[in-house]
């Protein structure tokens, strides 16, 4: 597998795209995701990314993307998002991307108003819509498993029926290992997802609450979850998903430390090309 990036890391410390690029490259990343929203970015800044991308011979494989109004009850709301999801799948067909990393929302009101199936079937409904989409510009859409306990995904029952009743070859899901240890999945229940899987994030967390720290600052016991992962031969990317460094200042040695950590863990299982 390659070892990349979500280029997040680096906006939330306020350093620029193209900075951004060539400190991934400079570090050793094989590949890069973007976080950037199609309806929040002009034509101008897409050229840009991919640009910069092409010139550090960098790779983009996943975009990512949080649509919670996916599972509105308001079908005007469903609507906007689900334009907004094309447009995602649009700029990962022009960033040469593999898949739209997607995150939907929580159940509304406590579950307690609306019947949770209802939100359910609107998930179900919508993503199918776009799975097709994506299948005919030949990308995946990779499913995140949220560990909140409202979370229509947030554990690996809810993950395979979700993609069975989506049925589309297009639709796979995500494996986030920081989220498996919050969510309290045990590595074995991995093996669920063979054939289901096409991405994964990896990062650390206090056991407590969501983190995303680089490997070795947290709780997190890696190598039960990368053997599982090996396992399931995924032909993807696994990616570091890092937020909020408290030094912000400091984001280079912040990456370049959880870069370090991972791409040890990940020879160590036999996961890096």
């Amino acid at each position: 597998m390659k070892l990349g990036l979500i280029n997040s890391a680096w906006a939330q410390a306020g350093k620029d795209t193209t900075w951004g690029i060539k400190k991934t490259k400079e570090i050793g990343f094989d590949c890069i995701d973007i976080f950037a929203d199609p309806f929040d970015i002009d034509i101008r800044e897409r050229v840009l990314i991919k640009r910069e991308c092409d010139r550090a011979e960098l790779p983009i494989v996943s975009v990512c993307c949080v649509a919670v109004g996916l599972i509105d009850f308001n079908a005007s709301v469903r609507r906007f998002h689900q334009e907004r999801c094309v447009a995602y799948l649009d700029m990962c067909y022009e960033f040469e991307a593999r898949n739209l990393l997607l995150v939907l929302g929580e159940y509304i009101w406590n579950r307690e108003v609306i019947p949770p199936r209802e939100q359910w079937d609107y998930a179900i409904e919508t993503c199918r819509e776009l799975a097709e989409y994506a299948g005919d510009l030949d990308l995946r859409i990779a499913m995140e498993l949220e560990p909140f306990p409202l979370s229509l995904l947030n554990n690996v029952d809810n993950m395979v029926r979700f993609i069975d009743e989506v049925n589309h070859p297009a639709m796979r899901a995500n494996i986030d290992v920081s989220h498996l240890h919050l969510a309290n999945v045990a590595p074995a229940e991995l093996a669920r997802l063979k054939g289901r899987a096409t991405h994964v994030h990896l990062s650390d967390c206090d056991g407590k609450v969501h983190g995303d720290l680089p490997p070795g600052r947290g709780v997190v016991d890696f190598p039960p979850y990368l053997e599982e992962i090996r396992k399931l031969n995924i032909d993807g990317t696994i990616s570091l998903e890092l937020e909020y460094s408290p030094e912000p200042s400091q984001i280079e040695n912040w990456v370049r430390e959880a870069y370090t950590a991972t791409d040890t863990l990940m020879r160590a299982h036999g996961l890096r090309d």
